[in-house]
């Protein structure tokens, strides 16, 4: 029913994938140079998705608009909490009661509101590395002290070391956990939840749950939300989003579950509590009628994972690539190619024509790492892994 092949042109809409990669990426004061052209580029890089946004979430907007007034706002009406409810009902068989949800215009900014709002000064945050960079960026733009446990690395599959996890969580006051993994795409079992969720109880930590990627599995996989492991524990926020799901990232919109009532508080009390009307009308569509789009979005996203570890395998031998069992994003192993020293994403920018993030963007424990964004038409996966196998190639002959 839906056409992933298609390519559209974002040039020029103000995207960052587009038109901000520049001072994004490479930080560029406008003296940088490249041998391609902008239009040239295979963009692999941020995580947005080169799939059009699905006609439902559009429609919802377009039936917003006919409303014609777009004043102050905010989730009043409970079709809203029904909808996104029963969505995580049907899906992961978790509930929440209202007065739990508050809304928030992205989880970047919920991070760094929560992490003021939860640790004083010179107090420490944990998360497992390698990260989303935004968990360090958000602890320590509030002078928040960081501490990060190395997951292991077996062969590509990566799995928590608890013991460094409790010795840590013993100095921490807040836990951001990414649940599934970003990264590496893990999925968590439960067996490994419970494990984490003893550390957290006997260390009382307050945790973080960034469920972002959660409806973004392989066809063979299961998200259980941490919220379903610890199902009394207040000390916990859980962060949802449809923005990943349904490519409406720029919506600018997101679920935030805040158990306990004195947090809540303070993020009513602080937070400035106003949402888009678009947004709104968009989530509600999405999560009322988008999975039929979902379950070929998830075909698709299968298949360009298989592809690119099938043609990596073909054409660059070295590298080492499991398939993220959640995200759209394959985490690719280039170390055997690369120095600890090289920039990766200035290399493949100026040699392949393809942005990308690197491991340097993920904190620690990444280094010889690539992250690619597989979200893309089949013919522009091709392309990119083309080039990036190339010029690896030339490098080493």
């Amino acid at each position: 029913m839906y056409n992933f092949d298609e390519i559209i042109d974002r040039r020029h809409t103000n995207a960052l994938n587009t038109d901000g990669f520049r001072q994004y990426i490479f930080h560029d004061d406008g003296s940088m140079s490249f041998p391609y052209k902008d239009e040239e580029f295979i963009r692999m890089w941020v995580a947005d998705m080169e799939f059009a946004t699905p006609d439902v979430v559009i429609e919802g907007i377009e039936e917003r608009l006919k409303r014609r007034i777009f004043g102050y706002t905010r989730v009043f009406e409970p079709d809203y909490y029904e909808a996104f409810l029963s969505w995580c009902q049907r899906r992961y068989g978790f509930s929440f009661p209202r007065e739990e949800l508050v809304m928030s215009n992205g989880i970047i900014p919920a991070l760094y509101e929560l992490v003021e709002h939860i640790c004083k000064e010179g107090e420490k945050v944990l998360f497992f590395t390698p990260s989303y960079a935004f968990f360090q960026y958000a602890a320590k733009a509030s002078g928040r002290e960081v501490l990060c446990s190395d997951l292991i690395n077996e062969n590509g599959i990566y799995r928590i070391d608890y013991e460094d996890f409790a010795k840590k969580a013993k100095e921490a006051k807040l836990f951001i956990f990414c649940n599934p993994h970003n990264p590496t795409g893990r999925v968590w079992r439960e067996e490994e939840l419970e494990k984490l969720a003893k550390i957290i109880q006997e260390n009382d930590l307050y945790v973080i749950s960034d469920e972002i990627h959660c409806d973004l599995l392989r066809k063979n996989q299961k998200h259980i939300p941490l919220g379903k492991i610890m199902p009394e524990y207040k000390k916990l926020v859980t962060c949802m989003a449809p923005s990943k799901t349904f490519n409406m990232a720029g919506l600018m919109i997101s679920n935030i579950l805040i158990r306990e009532e004195r947090l809540r508080m303070l993020w009513n009390n602080k937070h400035y509590n106003f949402d888009n009307p678009l947004s709104i009308a968009a989530a509600q569509a999405a999560y009322e009628k988008g999975e039929p789009w979902l379950r070929e979005l998830q075909e698709y996203l299968d298949d360009n994972f298989a592809f690119t570890k099938s043609y990596l395998e073909e054409h660059l031998e070295k590298a080492k690539m499991q398939i993220s069992e959640a995200t759209y994003l394959a985490w690719v192993d280039l170390s055997a190619y690369f120095s600890k020293e090289e920039e990766l994403p200035r290399f493949f920018a100026y040699e392949a024509g393809v942005l990308l993030e690197g491991g340097n963007m993920f904190v620690q424990h990444s280094d010889g790492f690539i992250r690619l964004n597989l979200a893309c038409p089949r013919s522009i996966v091709e392309e990119g892994l083309k080039r990036i196998c190339e010029a690896v190639k030339k490098k080493k002959g």
